[in-house]
């Protein structure tokens, strides 16, 4: 006989086999079975075998994909625990609720999905009864990312159980306008239903990264000693369609590899994302199977509803087995459209073995089992799914639970490729579901118009019953708790030294950024709450010296002896390390942010993180995350480093970020500073400490952005409204120095690294010119536009407010020239409100390699380029000769 180890090479040939005449004697075996019982058998065998060796702890590699059946068979299920009557009627309820309210909504043109809860309801109202820890016990309880088209099932459930009225889901997507009824978002979105959400979940991929970053986060929590996350468990609720998302799986890896068993993701498998399959031509779980299992999860398919279970035990063959891994999704989703005769011929017909067992069942049968029989609208088969993976130890679990997308809704809706787009049902197609769900509503309430809303009543067997589960669970989820802890000032000791300046010596605002924080992080009080995030980028910011001290984060601690270890600043991991070193992952970071952002709601423990990046990768490429940070009300600081066009232009076109204040000034949460001193960094960091972490604490985070470029920090002027200014993002840095009486005047204004160009303008306007100007540092341009739009709105109301810009420039001599090293709508921003002439100079366009001197040249903010504009619109007023902006161009060679 053959032996099979020998018909081709291995990977195995290049190690010794000790007993080669036994090794042939297996290959023999197996090739003896594959001749007498065929492949199928010899197959199974062999699966069956890996399974014992895995049971054994033989350390093989596992299969990372298994048949397309559930992984926990009906025998090994465990008891349902609860009244499984009565959930269903609670789940009834829902169904109908979310389904009016979306309804109702459609007669004014709302919109609202329906098909998405209508699959999925089974997968929350089994957690929601049996699993979902809520707040109430430790302040924790369990992390919930609903995924947002089913947001009516969970409003349907509140209504239920008394958190919301029938006013309240006739204002679904309706929040203008304020009143007495708050209106119901579309969405899992905090900021506008603080009590209730708690993670905005639908852009989506948002919530998968998410979830897994603050499973990290609560372990972090716990080894950090800042909170006790042991009985935490976060739970996502995705959708297959979703998973195609980067950001969906990018971080498996990092969850399988740190064993989060504190997580668990939950992928409603309906096999249809909003147009069409999801695979139309291949298979979605499994390829989900194989991805998860790959990256070390733990992997529980609850697939086949228990109209199955007879077709499986008749399965003698395997052949219906084969047959469903064989079937694309596209087909299968026809099957739970067709008829029976069309299942028979099509499914049953392509496999003799198959065609004989289709005999022996029933049309009605067949119908049952490829309409409507999925696990995940099985409460006890979602129950076994959700029990194995709490139970898991060591690994993440994702849950695959197929479903039919539109469940209940009626034959127009069920698996029908256009059912995400479907708002409303008819009075027909609510009377079937009544009927269907069984619920006590006459044919009188169910005509064309209005559908109602049904509750079964608050004294009600269902209520009492839904609440007597939630209060043994620890109170009523989704919710979102904050008990307010105010953090204690730090010590003003670092802010001062900063206030000094560096004397001598040039440090970038880089370096007195990281310098603050690292004497922050000493702070007996306030210290240990600090959470550094790096997307392995710690040395470029010069934060390596903060590795020996505060340790980087690692489950495992430093298993390794590290290269660097005889060096001081050596790389030190550490089980309860303070830093969180990413890798190369600005999303992952971003996720980490917000976790770390509103651990102060989620866990009532306020932690305060700074998460520095280039400041090019972060609103250009996170930009989705920092908003769904506002949505999540957090709070910190995002420190955007090597900031502006021309500071690091040897990196090029993609490194060089000339926008981002321009796209940080579109978030509403966002207080975005480009301070130009080390001293201005102190004041707004010291600000953001107050306004996020103090009594009066906001829904706000700052964006800082620091620049490597070394000079010498002057240390903090003197008079009077100073630190007013920064914080307000406009104050009179340095005034020329005795100008003559009729000297021609300009105001000149600077953000970040911009000012060391002004100040030298400054100097050559007065030496070659005798133009006096007037230099003022601008640490926001966008706070500048909020103020004043703040008061053109409070103008429209009948007060008398001036904004802070115009009071600030009032009286100034000459024309405005501002100037950045960001695209020039940036400091456009507030041109309207003032009154001089206004200019300004910026870095419009894409960058370039080459030295500071030339780029900033190449764009026109350079120091030369500085004073011909000034110049310019000195003359343009007839303040200097009409000539002077000619003469210079070509004193300076431009």
């Amino acid at each position: 006989m053959t032996d099979l180890a020998s018909t081709q090479p291995s990977a195995l040939d290049q190690f010794p086999d000790r007993d080669p005449e036994e090794t042939a004697e297996w290959g023999a075996s197996l090739a003896a079975v594959t001749q007498a019982a065929g492949p199928h058998r010899a197959a199974y065998l062999m699966r069956r075998t890996l399974e014992r060796a895995e049971d054994t702890g033989l350390s093989l590699p596992p299969l990372l994909e298994s048949d397309y059946v559930n992984t926990i068979p009906t025998a090994a299920e465990p008891a349902f625990p609860g009244d499984e009557a009565m959930e269903r009627r609670i789940t009834a309820w829902n169904r109908w609720n979310a389904a009016a309210m979306v309804t109702r909504g459609s007669a004014d043109g709302l919109g609202g999905h329906i098909a998405t809860f209508a699959s999925a309801a089974w997968l929350y109202e089994t957690g929601f009864q049996h699993f979902f820890r809520g707040k109430e016990a430790d302040g924790s309880g369990d992390q919930l990312y609903i995924q947002g088209h089913a947001s009516p099932g969970i409003y349907a459930r509140a209504f239920l159980d008394g958190r919301l009225t029938e006013a309240h889901l006739d204002r679904f997507r309706r929040e203008a306008g304020g009143g007495s009824v708050q209106g119901l978002p579309s969405y899992p979105h905090p900021r506008r239903m603080p009590w209730l959400w708690e993670f905005p979940t639908v852009s989506m991929g948002i919530g998968p990264i998410s979830a897994i970053y603050q499973a990290r986060f609560n372990r972090y929590l716990a080894a950090r000693g800042i909170k006790d996350t042991a009985n935490s468990h976060v739970w996502a609720f995705l959708g297959d369609g979703e998973m195609d998302e980067p950001e969906s799986t990018a971080a498996l890896a990092l969850a399988g590899r740190e064993g989060l068993d504190n997580l668990t993701f939950v992928i409603n498998c309906n096999l249809q994302r909003l147009d069409g399959p999801v695979r139309a031509n291949f298979k979605i779980v499994q390829e989900l199977e194989a991805q998860f299992r790959a990256a070390g999860w733990n992997v529980v398919k609850s697939l086949w509803g228990s109209a199955w279970d007879e077709l499986f035990a008749r399965d003698a063959s395997g052949a219906l087995a084969r047959r469903l891994r064989e079937v694309p999704d596209g087909q299968f989703q026809t099957y739970a459209t067709r008829d029976a005769a069309y299942i028979r011929e099509h499914f049953f017909g392509a496999d003799p073995a198959l065609a004989e067992l289709a005999k022996s069942l029933s049309d009605a049968k067949l119908a049952e089992c490829f309409h409507t029989s999925r696990a995940g609208h099985e409460p006890r088969k979602v129950y076994a799914a959700y029990r194995a993976a709490v139970e898991h130890k060591g690994a993440p679990t994702v849950v695959l639970a197929q479903t039919v997308k539109g469940y209940t809704l009626g034959p127009t809706f069920e698996s029908r490729n256009a059912n995400h787009q479907m708002k409303k049902l008819t009075g027909k197609e609510f009377r079937a579901m009544r009927d269907l769900l069984e619920l006590p509503i006459p044919d009188s309430k169910l005509d064309d118009s209005l559908v109602p809303y049904a509750h079964p009543g608050e004294d009600s067997p269902e209520v009492r019953y839904l609440q007597e589960r939630r209060a043994e669970l620890g109170g009523p989820a989704p919710a979102r708790k904050v008990h307010p802890v105010a953090l204690p000032e730090p010590a003003a000791k670092p802010f001062e030294t900063l206030a000094k300046g560096s004397g001598s010596q040039e440090i970038a605002t880089t370096m007195a950024f990281v310098r603050l924080v690292k004497d922050l992080m000493r702070d007996k009080e306030t210290g240990h709450r600090w959470v550094p995030i790096v997307p392995d980028e710690a040395r470029t910011f010069g934060m390596e010296s903060l590795f020996p001290t505060a340790g980087i984060y690692s489950p495992l601690g430093q298993t390794y002896d590290p290269v660097d270890r005889d060096q001081l600043l050596y790389y030190k991991e550490a089980e309860n390390g303070q830093i969180l070193n990413e890798g190369i992952t600005e999303a992952g970071s971003m996720a980490d942010f917000t976790a770390a952002a509103t651990s102060y709601a989620t866990h009532g423990e306020p932690t305060i993180p700074f998460y520095i990046f280039y400041s090019m990768f972060g609103w250009q490429r996170t930009a989705d995350q920092m908003w769904a940070l506002a949505d999540q009300l957090g709070r910190g600081f995002l420190i955007g480093a090597t900031a502006g066009r021309t500071t690091m232009t040897g990196e090029g076109l993609q490194h060089a970020d000339g926008h981002s204040h321009l796209i940080a000034s579109t978030n509403p949460a966002a207080l975005a500073y480009d301070p130009a001193f080390a001293y201005e960094v102190g004041v707004i960091v010291r600000d953001g400490l107050r306004r996020m972490y103090g009594p009066q604490a906001e829904d706000v985070f700052y964006y800082l952005t620091v620049y490597n470029e070394t000079k010498v920090q002057p240390p903090m002027p003197q008079h009077e409204g100073v630190e007013e200014g920064i914080v307000k993002g406009l104050y009179r840095f340095q005034e020329a120095e005795a100008p003559a009486a009729d000297a021609p005047r300009i105001q000149l204004l600077a953000s970040g690294t911009a000012i060391h160009w002004v100040l030298e303008a400054q100097k050559l306007l007065a030496d070659d010119w005798g133009v006096a100007a007037d230099v003022w540092s601008a640490t926001s341009w966008s706070e500048l536009r909020r103020d004043a739009l703040s008061c053109d709105a409070a103008q429209l109301n009948g007060e008398d407010r001036v904004p802070y810009v115009t009071r600030a420039l009032a009286g100034a001599p000459g024309p405005v020239l501002a100037v950045s090293d960001w695209m020039r709508a940036v400091p456009d921003q507030i041109s309207q409100w003032v009154e001089q002439d206004w200019y300004s100079l910026g870095t419009d366009g894409f960058g370039l390699s080459d030295t500071r001197e030339a780029a900033r040249r190449h764009f026109g903010v350079d120091v030369h380029s500085i004073v011909v504009t000034a110049l310019a619109r000195l003359a343009k007023q007839g303040a200097v000769k009409s000539t002077a902006p000619k003469e210079a161009a070509q004193r300076y060679g431009i």
